[in-house]
């Protein structure tokens, strides 16, 4: 999530749980503690796909983290000893305050690998957009609160009800995404494909429109928006995931690890003797996504070579932010799919797009 989310949100479990002590200071130190974990972004990689793969990684560990609140309160206890309360209630609201920002973080699109060093495949529920002002809000006020008129049992509670009204909208993100993903998957049943996987997320800065990938046996991902508010039949977008085009790179390691990250929700393309993968799960769909990169090019005799990774292209179109706020409101105006990813050059033969008016014909 957003820095400023996850800073009122540890801002408001510090005041819930010692801002009775120490008011604004719990504020201060729990925004502070919160943000910890990003600052693994200030670190340098050698190419963008080991730099994607690397944020969310060791500072959003919750062995790490847990070590960390039990080193910090080890500390606190030794240096600056607190008789109102015991170093119980200390590790708890130093614990919350930092493994909830993983969580949360887990909660989104991106990846998150809350059990490093082992690996599986990072977390990536997909609930809720990276910012949601709906999720942020009570705690910023309670924040807000903490601030002004430090621990007054008034503000206490507020924290408390601002905990527990944002944690019952992400559980209700969670039941939405649910409902939505059982309608894309029926969706794509009907175009005659089976279904294998899906991977269901929120459209931009909204928990109004979802966009929702249906990977099928046939080797074709289906892309399907669907609006809480609509009144008319989903747009949803096929096209041939061309995974073969790994084949061609099969021993580049950089390759291998955004598969891994990404749980392989990928697609390949080839333009102007460049291998692209984008990643599937981030972005406005249909082509538009936030991260693409070259992983290989081909030669005068069209054997493939690997190269370091770059980025590619990806999606700065504010426009696409103004036609996802349309679509929540008007679902008459489906998204043009099709057109977007031919724009981009994405490879989309064989490909079945629902048409509207400016879709281009199969």
């Amino acid at each position: 999530m957003d820095s400023l989310t996850q800073a009122v949100l540890g801002a408001s479990i510090c005041g819930s749980t010692i801002g009775r002590y120490h008011g604004r200071k719990a504020a201060i130190a729990g925004a502070v503690l919160a943000t910890l974990p990003d600052l693994d972004v200030v670190m340098r990689y050698q190419d963008p796909i080991l730099a994607m793969t690397s944020h969310r990684g060791f500072s959003h560990s919750l062995f790490v983290l847990t070590g960390l609140a039990l080193l910090l309160t080890c500390l606190w206890r030794l240096m600056r000893p607190d008789p109102r309360y015991g170093a119980s209630r200390l590790f708890l609201a130093l614990w919350l305050t930092l493994i909830t920002h993983p969580l949360l973080d887990a909660f989104t699109s991106y990846g998150t690998q809350l059990l490093w060093p082992l690996e599986p495949i990072p977390q990536s529920w997909a609930s809720i957009f990276i910012i949601d002002p709906v999720y942020t809000l009570p705690l910023l006020v309670a924040t807000l609160l903490l601030l002004g008129w430090g621990g007054r049992s008034g503000v206490i509670k507020t924290c408390h009800w601002a905990l527990g009204l944002s944690t019952a909208y992400l559980a209700l993100t969670v039941t939405i995404q649910h409902h939505v993903d059982t309608q894309a998957q029926a969706r794509v049943q009907q175009l005659g494909y089976t279904p294998t996987a899906s991977f269901t997320t929120p459209e931009l800065f909204t928990t109004l429109l979802w966009r929702s990938i249906v990977r099928t046996d046939a080797g074709v991902d289906c892309e399907v928006i669907t609006g809480l508010l609509d009144t008319t039949e989903s747009e949803y977008f096929c096209a041939a995931n061309n995974h073969h085009l790994a084949d061609n790179l099969p021993t580049a390691t950089s390759l291998q690890r955004l598969r891994w990250f990404s749980g392989d929700w990928v697609r390949f393309d080839v333009q102007d003797d460049l291998l692209i993968v984008s990643d599937l799960r981030m972005g406005a769909g249909s082509g538009n996504y936030s991260f693409r990169f070259v992983v290989g090019e081909q030669d005068d005799q069209q054997n493939w070579r690997e190269v370091t990774p770059y980025k590619f292209g990806g999606w700065h179109n504010f426009g696409l932010i103004k036609a996802g706020m349309n679509r929540v409101l008007r679902s008459t105006t489906p998204l043009p799919l099709a057109d977007w990813a031919k724009t981009i050059g994405m490879q989309v033969e064989p490909y079945h797009a629902q048409l509207s008016e400016n879709t281009l014909p199969h």
